[in-house]
């Protein structure tokens, strides 16, 4: 949705982050005032946002930082303030998105610690994203055991496994070393 350049004026509209399905959208060069809608966050498929050149103000939004499909991003040239939320997706943007504003924070080079007039967030931890973590090294340390024990435990304690097993080895290698052209 491309609304950019049509000298609308106003906050943006909260129903906006109902249209779950909205892949992108552009409000640039308008003359927008109020705040970024808080639930913005709840538009999971969203790949694309361009609010620059308006007159936004106060903080980015906590939500903003689970929208891992977010590709392109410019918020520059408003009156936003505050730290940048934490993620690995908006940090990944270059400071040029965020620039025209008095935010702080990764990506940028102003440290938010450093200015009092910078109010500091806490941050939840997602404890859901540490249980995965957790079970996929476990699942991952599991599956290892299970197949190599299966493997050298079958060879080990089975007699003929462990002949027939070796018996192929030895003739694999000398089919490979009867191929090679000896110089």
């Amino acid at each position: 949705m491309d609304m950019s350049s049509n000298n609308l004026s106003g906050d943006i509209p909260t129903s906006l982050t109902r249209l779950a399905g909205l892949r992108s959208f552009n409000l640039s060069k308008n003359n927008l005032t109020g705040r970024i809608p808080n639930d913005i966050g709840d538009m999971k498929v969203l790949e694309s946002v361009d609010l620059s050149e308006n007159q936004l103000y106060d903080q980015i939004p906590q939500s903003f930082s689970s929208l891992s499909t977010l590709s392109y991003l410019n918020l520059s040239d408003n009156n936003l303030s505050g730290m940048i939320p934490l993620s690995t997706q908006l940090q990944s943007f270059n400071s040029t998105s965020f620039q025209g504003n008095k935010l702080c924070g990764l990506p940028l080079l102003v440290n938010c610690s450093s200015d009092d007039n910078i109010p500091n967030h806490e941050y939840e931890v997602d404890e859901s994203d540490k249980d995965e973590v957790d079970w996929f090294y476990i699942s991952m340390a599991i599956g290892f055991a299970l197949s190599f024990w299966g493997v050298c435990g079958s060879l080990l304690f089975k007699r003929s496994w462990r002949h027939a097993y070796f018996r192929f080895l030895d003739r694999s290698w000398e089919m490979l070393l009867a191929k090679l052209p000896i110089c």
